[in-house]
């Protein structure tokens, strides 16, 4: 959430990559979502500080949990949201990216979410100029997902270290295994770069097709057998294949992937106790997650859910209403343990 180097104070912050994101950046957005999940608890779950700003979804890609995710963060802040879908819409008659950032900005967006499939749609967004926005990375191709990483690590903080004694910690000395469909998966990409920031050991598990080219170059491991990894994960994040983005054969068959890459409960048995099992969600369950896994206590997924709606409200929070100071329980709590 940082401005480009040499630019103006008054220009808008964006959040377009986990990778721009610095420790303290990181943990004062986790620390911002813990005092907005306290919000959910209350019997009327809003805050006045957006009233008047409009918060656009402009969704140039199908998705159900993350922009539902946005509106209600945005909503909760008591912004005004608009949610544009490009089916259905001027996009699908020609429409530019840059014409409708020029429509948006006429009508007076004060923030836009962006999910397109074009790696790097968003990054253009925040730098043409188009727009006096901020702009919110929520999936661009293959390239990030950055506020998905940060919910992942706001919902392994809080389990692995808790909601209270995680104010103002980070994940150092974690061991968090990623599983599944690294080639295609923004996810995977933001969250190491996230976890890695924050101060966690990121293991990447996969077959040798569906790791990508340059991956010795990610602040991570690479393995190809997960058994031999699952006794040392604090948390293992299995990833859903993603077939509409495959134009080849990556593996034999669906029985072969799930036997050598799929988590069923004899290898969760094999995971330390307290270790929690994740996922981002939509999952497909028999082939790289069993249904006893997603429906037990260990697995996380749920919670996800419910944490992605508080961390992007700290986001929207963060980049429309408020700075450090402005949330002085939350800054009074990293001091305390640092």
């Amino acid at each position: 959430m940082l401005r480009p180097p040499g630019d103006n104070p008054r220009t808008p912050r964006h959040l377009i990559s986990a990778a721009d994101l610095t420790r303290d950046d990181a943990v004062l957005i986790l620390d911002t979502a813990e005092e907005m999940a306290r919000v959910a608890d209350r019997p009327i779950k809003k805050l006045p500080t957006l009233r008047g700003r409009t918060v656009v979804n402009l969704f140039f890609e199908d998705s159900t949990r993350t922009r539902i995710s946005f509106e209600a963060a945005a909503k909760r802040l008591s912004a005004d949201v608009i949610n544009f879908s490009a089916k259905g819409s001027s996009v699908s008659k020609g429409e530019s990216l840059k014409d409708t950032a020029l429509t948006l900005e006429a009508m007076g967006a004060d923030a836009v979410v962006i999910r397109h499939g074009a790696s790097g749609a968003p990054y253009r967004l925040a730098t043409s100029g188009w727009i006096d926005s901020a702009v919110v990375n929520a999936g661009d191709g293959t390239h990030e997902h950055p506020t998905q990483a940060l919910l992942d690590a706001f919902t392994m903080r809080r389990r692995l270290v808790g909601p209270d004694a995680g104010i103002g910690r980070d994940l150092e000395g974690r061991r968090i295994t990623i599983v599944g469909d690294i080639l295609h998966s923004r996810v995977a990409r933001s969250n190491v770069h996230l976890l890695h920031t924050l101060g966690a050991h990121v293991t990447l598990v996969a077959p040798p097709t569906l790791v990508p080219v340059g991956v010795e170059r990610w602040p991570c491991d690479v393995s190809y057998r997960l058994d031999d990894v699952l006794p040392k994960s604090d948390a293992v994040m299995m990833l859903r294949v993603q077939r509409e983005r495959m134009n080849a054969a990556y593996f034999p068959t669906e029985r072969e992937y799930s036997r050598r890459y799929g988590l069923d409960g004899e290898r969760m048995a094999k995971m330390p106790e307290h270790a929690v099992v994740m996922h981002p969600g939509p999952m497909v369950r028999g082939m790289e997650i069993t249904a006893e896994v997603a429906d037990s206590d260990r697995c996380t997924a749920v919670e996800q859910v419910a944490n992605g709606v508080s961390t992007r409200m700290a986001v929207l929070y963060l980049l429309l209403g408020g700075s450090e100071t402005a949330l002085p329980s939350a800054s009074a709590r990293t001091e305390e343990n640092k």
